[in-house]
């Protein structure tokens, strides 16, 4: 889902933002931004307890300029972030591992997002129950009309956190090794083994009546595509 009309087409780069290291690979743009986090279902969460920083992996998802995650309402981290504590929020895609001629100039492209902000619950029954059906079916496209909502108890065993991307940059990495001149002349291998995504065959559940055959929503799952 893409942000509203009037919304700028870049974020505006912070003391925080900006890339340092390497400035030609940041990028600000919001498709970019919004492309690296779409092709995605994980985010690294970090935050601080009494001055102990916590990095938590969880499945993430994104409408407009929102990004949202979920999890246990008994979960540390989910209290923790729901109190206002400021928060910095990664993704990452690994496309490839550059093997130069050298140690030092080996790399790898990839595509990364960090932003940083403060995050909210989501309150709201309905709200939640909303954001819950787009995320199911931002992984399976249709998935919620072929499966049960959840009931009552379990909306509220469920903690819903959203973030408004605002403060956020992009690196990206592409293309082939970028040895020293001197290298080139080497007699070694160089260059790019590419890294993909791949979904394999649907395995059934085990306790799966006979004769159930694969939905169009599970056949429908696309991840991790640039």
């Amino acid at each position: 889902m893409d942000a509203p009309p009037d919304t700028p087409a870049a974020f505006g780069p912070t003391p925080r933002t900006k890339v340092k290291r390497y400035p030609d690979r940041g990028a600000y743009d919001r498709e970019v931004v919004y492309s690296i986090l779409d092709a995605g279902l994980i985010c690294h969460v970090g935050y601080v307890i009494e001055g102990q920083p916590f990095v938590t992996p969880t499945a993430y998802w994104r409408e407009g300029d929102l990004l949202y995650w979920h999890g246990s309402a008994a979960s540390r981290m989910l209290r923790t972030v729901g109190e206002g504590v400021p928060v910095c929020v990664t993704v990452t895609h690994v496309d490839g591992i550059v093997l130069a001629r050298s140690w030092f100039d080996n790399s790898m492209n990839y595509r990364s997002v960090m932003a940083f902000g403060r995050a909210e619950p989501v309150q709201d029954a309905e709200e939640k129950r909303r954001v819950l059906a787009a995320f199911t079916d931002r992984v399976a496209p249709g998935r919620t009309a072929e499966t049960r909502p959840p009931t009552e108890q379990e909306l509220k065993a469920t903690f819903v956190m959203r973030m408004r991307l605002a403060e956020v940059s992009a690196k990206v990495r592409t293309g082939p090794p970028r040895d020293e001149e001197a290298d080139y002349a080497l007699p070694c291998w160089a260059g790019v083994v590419p890294i993909r995504l791949v979904l394999d065959e649907p395995q059934a559940d085990p306790l799966l009546p006979p004769g159930v055959p694969v939905s169009s929503a599970v056949r429908a799952i696309r991840l991790g595509t640039p």
